[in-house]
């Protein structure tokens, strides 16, 4: 890893553009996706769109590389479909979230709006303010 100071426009560029090292390392993710076998790289995708919707975006670039490694390992063990997602493909895809809970926006809300009730209601609310981000 790189331990030289940014330069001034690099560090405005990030704040512009988000972290040019996560983007570095989508692209890869990508890359490693494009890979798979067409049904697998298939479910990626689909599993991705969902993730846009419910799970941390961008944010959580682990997350995808973890994805990445979980089918590139299946499709090396000649793991069915099926049996990555089980019966109930929502289920899978909400506990393999629950792995990344820090990214996640719903999560975030959450507890921004179960300390606002309880500020409103005069409790004291400061060892949850320090979680909330």
């Amino acid at each position: 890893m790189n331990t030289e100071p940014k330069s001034r426009y690099r560090k405005y560029l990030e704040i512009v553009t988000g972290s040019l090292e996560d983007k570095k390392r989508y692209r890869q993710y990508k890359a490693r996706v494009k890979q798979l076998p067409e049904n697998y790289r298939t479910a990626v995708e689909a599993l991705e769109r969902y993730l846009m919707y419910f799970g941390p975006g961008g944010e959580s670039i682990s997350m995808y590389e973890d994805l990445a490694d979980l089918f590139e390992q299946s499709v090396a063990d000649g793991t069915p479909i099926r049996d990555i997602f089980g019966e109930d493909p929502v289920e899978f895809v909400e506990a393999f979230l629950r792995n990344y809970p820090e990214g996640q926006w719903i999560s975030r809300e959450r507890n921004r709006f179960t300390s606002a009730v309880a500020r409103a209601a005069g409790e004291d609310t400061a060892r949850e303010d320090r979680t909330v981000s």
